[in-house]
């Protein structure tokens, strides 16, 4: 058997020295036209991030658990101010039904009467929209954008307010207000609610 025959497969090929072996040796260059290949003949993947900002479109992913947090304080304050809504209202008619109980039948404690009851039901359908707009901001948190991200750190953020003025009744309002501010202000909440734009 000779390594010079050029019909046998196992010989060594002719023009390659006594030391040399075809194909092994690191690096090799690639032909000329052949873009360089990354690893091990595979290009590179795109980067991966836990909230969008790359990767691969349509890829669901998970919501922080800050965010899955404030997302439940807002449900919570939601619930509040709609109990309270009703609570003023229901309230606003009792107190007519006491005046008219007590028999006082001067024309100063009818109006001060009405005047009381139409305060206390603005109040309490204030309370009722407010209620509901946060219920609206937190069902959003899934799917919206960096606009319900700014709403809901606007709407804690008046919540904290009005939390000051009421206390000591408003100390738990007054912590979920700042929470949900903190949480939404983080970067993990900015990249949630941003990932949408950072897909494209």
């Amino acid at each position: 058997m000779s390594f010079g025959d050029p019909n046998n497969p196992y010989g060594q090929p002719q023009g390659q020295g006594q030391g040399q072996q075809p194909g092994y040796g690191y690096p090799q260059q690639a032909p000329q036209g052949v873009p360089p290949q990354q690893g091990y003949g595979y290009p590179a993947a795109p980067p991966v991030s836990p909230y969008g900002g790359g990767g691969y479109p349509g890829v669901a992913m998970e919501m922080p658990g800050g965010v899955k947090a404030a997302r439940v304080m807002m449900w919570i304050l939601g619930a509040f101010n709609v109990i309270g809504g009703l609570a003023l209202i229901g309230m606003s008619f009792a107190i007519d039904g006491e005046l008219e109980k007590s028999g006082a039948s001067s024309a100063d404690a009818a109006a001060f009467g009405d005047l009381g009851q139409g305060i206390l039901i603005g109040l309490g359908i204030f309370s009722l929209i407010i209620g509901a707009l946060g219920m609206v901001l937190a069902a959003k948190f899934k799917s919206g954008a960096n606009g319900i991200r700014i709403g809901t750190i606007v709407y804690a953020s008046f919540t904290v307010l009005f939390s000051i003025f009421s206390l000591p009744l408003g100390i738990v309002s007054l912590v979920l207000g700042i929470l949900i501010i903190v949480f939404l202000a983080k970067s993990d909440g900015s990249a949630w609610f941003n990932r949408n734009k950072q897909q494209y």
